[in-house]
């Protein structure tokens, strides 16, 4: 994790000025109960299988599928950067896929299921550029069923 009393002076006061977008309490949209829906994680931890092409920071290097029942032992990140902070993933996988709250919550009932694939981008890109591959996994999501997205920016 990231601590400003470890940062460089001029690091520290870009983090302190980096402005934070706030957002309604209120829904984008409406949808079903809780209890009724397909949940799908979106990542920017640029995560992918072992055996995947690592992530890079090539114009059109997009995002990855990330099987629903995938094992962590099976789960890599490759997001790059000198300043990304690595050991929360490493510790514990749901920091940044939190497949496993997903799946209790779907044995609980709490949620209907969870969907067949995942999906993770690298978020040190500008999120302009990935419009068309957002568009692209937003078809493949609508496909499986899904009508909920836990995004899980990092």
């Amino acid at each position: 994790m990231a601590r400003l009393d470890r940062m460089s002076e001029a690091e520290r006061q870009h983090v302190e000025q980096v402005v934070c977008p706030t957002f309604s309490s209120q829904p984008w949209v409406t949808g079903p109960p809780l209890a009724e829906r397909r949940v799908a994680i979106v990542s920017t931890a640029g995560l992918h299988r072992r055996g995947d092409r690592p992530f890079s920071f090539d114009a059109g290097d997009g995002y990855r599928v990330i099987p629903g029942d995938i094992a962590a032992a099976d789960l890599v990140m490759t997001h790059v950067s000198a300043n990304f902070d690595r050991s929360g993933f490493l510790l514990d996988w749901n920091v940044v896929f939190p497949v496993d709250r997903l799946r209790e919550m779907a044995a609980d009932g709490i949620i209907d299921s969870v969907a067949a694939c995942h999906f993770s981008f690298m978020g040190a890109h500008d999120e302009t550029a990935v419009e068309e591959q957002a568009r692209k996994v937003a078809a493949i999501m609508k496909q499986d069923g899904v009508n909920a997205v836990l995004l899980v920016p990092v």
